[in-house]
């Protein structure tokens, strides 16, 4: 490896590859193997970089996973499929899925643990055309505000805390100013960024017991007004309307996304794989747990008429029955902060992706999205995710199209996640055949696969059909009465997903065709690692003889 002098940094650099070499020659470096103890030597950054442990790491998933669903979701799960009793296994079921797919994560995450979550897992097992799956989910990942929902969310608990009529601008404004606040620790003071996300972590799980203990109470009879009987025939009612038991899983699904948050910083983890071996699995059972328990505690308390018919959150019920009116009030400051630790989980892992897209190479100025200057922190990854928020707060106007964006951002991690597992479904069937039929490469992909977890094929193949589902959904029409939208196409947001990940797949024909074709230069790919201590790729254009 030489070094050359640069005017702003010192820079080592190595030339890797071009396009016109063996894919495989371009790919991150092999998988590890069970036989790897910690996986920091995986991603070799500054060991200054490395500061989440145990608690940090679960609470990144948990903080992503409780957002504010749990205090809406389980009145339009009952409302979808007529009883109670059906409810609760709803939850059930969505749990094991969402465990199916923590499996799958973790077993990427512990073959791959660099930051970056699928941008990793999509290039290793899709590597022909050679960056074609990256520009993809650079398009996705780079031009969708995830933080945009909940950010806005904040704004209208406030306000009705507050006793103040909600707009369309004050709550947008209100958004604005949380998003920002997010950017601004988590970017600017890094450590007091993750120790405010810890503190608001343990203060969701602390409001969830609350409301679980609130419950029990409810359960022994302490409920002004009078009990309700909603266990005592818990399944009468239940609808067979399959279309309203599909919109229902798919709710139940969406409440607990946010399990892989913590795949998408491993480079910052200490100990990584030792670290998320511990802390995912934690978080899922306790998320999981306190999700079904709180569930219980609700129908405890709220008569079935009331779920079914009320037009407010069913926390808001709730606690108006358990508390008093005044209570009201309370609940909407608790969403409020639930809703700003999910903005602040969200954009921390989604300025990682940002900054792992610049380190690959493909985005525009991508040494600027790269850097973790000047406050040791992705401010540049941040700041590009801040952007498209703000954009998707501010620009739309409210109805429809509102909705639809927030829809959008969320449908292609269906996609995503089916390409994902299907690559893991590839490699086992690989590994069967080339135990009956060894291959004659010894350095094949599938024989270097031996990662600390493993998620079986069963489960990857569980977790795959289940992501099949949720894509195919959207695409069915919906029953009367549980239309996304009011004046748009109820698929839209679906179609226009594939849409915007074709765009990619548009800009690498440019990038890596068309311009290298047209200008008579390749495209030849240095790894260089700046004074941040950050390795990224670098595309330098080489002329044609």
């Amino acid at each position: 490896m030489s070094s050359s002098r640069h005017s702003h940094e010192d820079l080592k650099t190595t030339t890797a590859t071009t396009f016109d070499h063996d894919p495989e020659v371009a790919t991150p470096r092999g998988p590890t193997s069970s036989s790897d103890n910690d996986g920091e030597s995986f991603d070799n950054v500054p060991k200054a970089n490395r500061r989440l442990g145990t608690l940090s790491a679960t609470m990144l998933i948990a903080n992503r996973m409780i957002g504010t669903g749990i205090f809406a979701t389980p009145a339009s799960i009952v409302g979808g499929v007529g009883s109670i009793g059906l409810a609760l296994f709803m939850w059930v079921f969505g749990a094991i899925i969402a465990g199916a797919g923590l499996a799958v994560y973790l077993e990427w995450a512990t073959a791959l643990p660099r930051s970056g979550g699928e941008k990793n897992y999509l290039e290793y097992a899709y590597r022909k055309p050679l960056y074609l799956i990256t520009c993809v989910y650079a398009i996705y990942a780079a031009l969708l505000g995830w933080p945009s929902g909940n950010s806005v969310y904040t704004g209208e608990m406030l306000l009705n805390a507050a006793g103040t009529e909600v707009t369309r601008w004050n709550q947008r404004a209100i958004g604005v100013g949380v998003v920002t606040f997010a950017l601004i620790v988590h970017g600017v003071l890094p450590k007091w960024g993750l120790r405010l996300q810890n503190i608001l972590g343990v203060f969701k799980i602390v409001v969830l017991l609350f409301i679980i203990c609130t419950g029990f109470a409810a359960l022994a009879g302490h409920v002004p007004g009078g009990k309700p009987d909603n266990f005592k025939d818990a399944f009468s009612g239940t609808k067979t309307d399959a279309n309203s038991f599909i919109n229902a899983m798919y709710n139940v699904i969406w409440s607990f996304i946010g399990y892989s948050n913590a795949f998408y910083a491993m480079s910052e983890i200490q100990n990584p794989i030792k670290i998320v071996k511990r802390a995912a699995p934690l978080a899922m059972i306790l998320v999981t747990i306190l999700y079904l328990l709180t569930n219980v505690a609700f129908f405890a308390a709220v008569p079935k008429d009331t779920i079914l018919n009320s037009n407010r959150l069913l926390a808001a019920e709730f606690f108006g029955i358990m508390f008093g009116a005044r209570a009201n009030q309370a609940i909407s400051v608790l969403i409020a902060l639930s809703a700003i630790g999910n903005v602040l989980a969200v954009l921390f892992s989604q300025g990682r992706i940002n900054q792992e897209l610049g380190r690959e190479g493909v985005l525009p100025w991508s040494k600027f999205w790269a850097s973790n200057k000047p406050f040791n922190s992705p401010l540049a990854g941040l700041a590009l995710q801040w952007a498209v928020t703000l954009i998707i707060i501010l620009a739309p106007p409210g109805g429809d199209a509102y909705s639809f964006l927030l829809n959008l951002i969320s449908y292609p991690l269906n996609i995503f996640n089916a390409l994902i597992s299907l690559g893991l479904l590839v490699i086992y069937i690989r590994q069967r055949l080339d135990q009956h039929y060894p291959s004659s490469n010894p350095d094949s992909t599938t024989q270097q696969w031996s990662p600390p977890v493993r998620a079986s094929l069963p489960i990857t193949l569980f977790f795959f059909l289940a992501n099949i589902f949720l894509i195919v959904v959207p695409l069915v029409p919906p029953s009367p009465g549980n239309e996304p939208y009011e004046a748009i196409p109820y698929w839209l947001h679906a179609v226009v997903s594939f849409g915007l990940l074709a765009l990619g797949g548009v800009y690498w024909v440019l990038w890596a065709r068309v311009s290298p074709r047209l200008g008579k230069y390749k495209l030849v790919r240095i790894v260089e690692v700046g004074s941040d201590g950050l390795s990224r790729n670098v595309f330098k254009k080489r002329k044609l003889e």
